[in-house]
């Protein structure tokens, strides 16, 4: 069984894995160098970390086909710390980031992906939609007219190849033809070489050259623990997306380890903590993109170009790689959520346009995704909320009042609870049956007890029947309605 599970996550899929991920390689160089440039670093240690990081992950990640490496979301976080102490403590902090990672692994905190609801998913993935395009706008502003000339022929070959060939990803047609074109023509157009200096040899493992001591983690623990969540936090979503566009199922916690072990192996060969790329794994799914070996053929083949096809990878023109991202902005932009939002329910397009908002604005995944998730849950507590009834009936000849509850009782519902009985009402007995409702919290069994206290006040005998067994066990330890000086603290209140 396990051989057949291997056969099928790495061997299934041979050609358009290895074409594929021949297509993200190319796709990553100029990635790697920018992020390193936003850190504040050498462009090898972003390079390093994408090679190390694919690698690993292909191995021991949990979402075969994804592609995990160094991230514009990850570089944000580190420019403090690059800034104020240096690179070796960025490595430390690296390390430290894939400990913290492969600890949540164990707790299994990838299963709380459950609680990110749909429309959080989508708004997550048109923000990064957005900042992608958004990201290419340098490289189309204050140039000449050769350079839009280049990204439309780009364009075209992306989008028109398929229609005659799929034998060859039409973003590698693209990148080969361009850069061919652009040296055969001379063209004066910026290069991936004018990024930063590629290179020249593979990565050594050397241990990050900081003091052991507990100075050092207080450094280094705020960013691994920032590091951690952003780069859980993006990948978990990015295998979400990925499961959608593959259908196929991933292993979150196995994820989540597996980026912590890519991230101990990245700082222990001079790179930064990374995460996985929607961006890039779009590439690969489109390209052809399915198995493990399309992850290990990017991260491989990224390091055998750079360290010893340098000199020809310099030459690639931007603007291919603009058209070949621009593809990746469209074809990851969920358009059919613009069409949604007049037939969703208000609440969910509400959530979707926060999220984008959020994420584009402050250019920060995790505080768009947090305020998506915030929002639904209040919406969801609301929806649930007005999902309650009480009834009643009258018995024993007016003497006595039957309500009959149900729905769910907590802090959304507690007030509309204590809303639907008659308090003034002078009979002598008050049945209340909650067969049919769930009390969750203690300000559930708080409104209980207002009820109960309220009624007594007023001398009415109340009896409560039909309390679940979970219900029960809340009413029987936070309750005070049964406690003998309960009416009395409440007349005295």
């Amino acid at each position: 069984m396990a051989i057949k599970r291997l056969r099928q996550e790495w061997l299934s899929n041979t050609r358009g894995d290895l074409l594929a991920g021949l297509v993200v390689a190319l796709a990553l160089i100029p990635e790697a160098i920018a992020f390193s440039i936003i850190a504040g670093v050498d462009p090898k240690v972003g390079l390093y970390a994408s090679f190390c990081i694919a690698v690993v992950t292909a191995v021991a990640g949990g979402r075969p086909g994804m592609i995990s490496a160094a991230t514009g979301a990850m570089a944000l976080v580190m420019v403090t710390l690059v800034k104020d102490h240096g690179l070796q403590y960025l490595l430390a902090a690296t390390v430290l980031t894939g400990v913290l990672q492969i600890i949540a692994g164990g707790l299994r905190l990838g299963s709380l992906m459950r609680f990110v609801s749909r429309s959080v998913v989508t708004g997550f993935v048109n923000a990064l939609a957005i900042l992608i395009f958004l990201a290419q706008l340098p490289e189309l502003t204050n140039v000449t007219w050769v350079v839009y000339a280049v990204v439309a022929a780009g364009l075209a070959i992306i989008y028109l190849l398929p229609y005659l060939t799929k034998a060859i990803p039409s973003p590698l047609v693209c990148i080969v033809v361009l850069t061919i074109v652009a040296i055969g023509l001379g063209l004066d157009i910026r290069t991936v070489g004018d990024m930063g200096q590629l290179p020249d040899s593979l990565p050594i493992f050397l241990l990050p050259q900081v003091p052991l001591n507990f100075q050092t983690l207080a450094i280094i623990l705020p960013y691994a623990l920032t590091l951690a969540t952003v780069g859980l936090l993006e990948s978990m979503m990015t295998a979400t997306i990925v499961d959608d566009l593959t259908d196929t199922p991933s292993n979150k916690n196995r994820e989540c380890a597996g980026q912590g072990a890519a991230n101990i192996a990245a700082g222990f060969l001079g790179g930064m903590a990374g995460c996985a790329m929607i961006g890039q794994s779009v590439i690969n799914v489109k390209s052809g993109g399915r198995g493990r070996l399309s992850t290990m053929t990017a991260g491989v083949v990224l390091l055998i170009m750079v360290v010893f096809l340098g000199p020809w990878v310099e030459r690639i023109p931007m603007a291919a790689l603009v058209a070949v991202m621009i593809m990746v902005s469209i074809g990851t932009f969920s358009w059919e959520s613009l069409r949604n939002m007049t037939k969703h329910p208000k609440s969910s397009s509400i959530v979707m346009v926060a999220t984008v908002v959020v994420v584009v604005v402050t250019h920060d995944l995790a505080k768009g995704v947090f305020v998506g998730v915030l929002l639904s849950a209040l919406f969801f507590a609301a929806k649930v909320g007005r999902i309650l009834h009480v009834g009643s009936v009258s018995a024993d000849e007016g003497r006595a009042r039957h309500y009959i509850v149900t729905g769910q009782v907590f802090f959304a519902s507690a007030d509309r609870f204590n809303a639907s009985f008659d308090f003034k009402e002078v009979i002598e007995q008050v049945r209340i049956d909650v067969s049919h409702a769930h009390f969750w919290d203690i300000t559930a069994v708080s409104a209980l007890d207002k009820v109960v206290l309220k009624f007594r006040r007023e001398g009415t005998q109340v009896e409560i029947v039909g309390l679940n067994e979970a219900s029960a066990t809340l009413v029987d330890r936070f309750a005070v309605h049964d406690k003998p000086d309960a009416i009395e603290g409440m007349i005295g209140h």
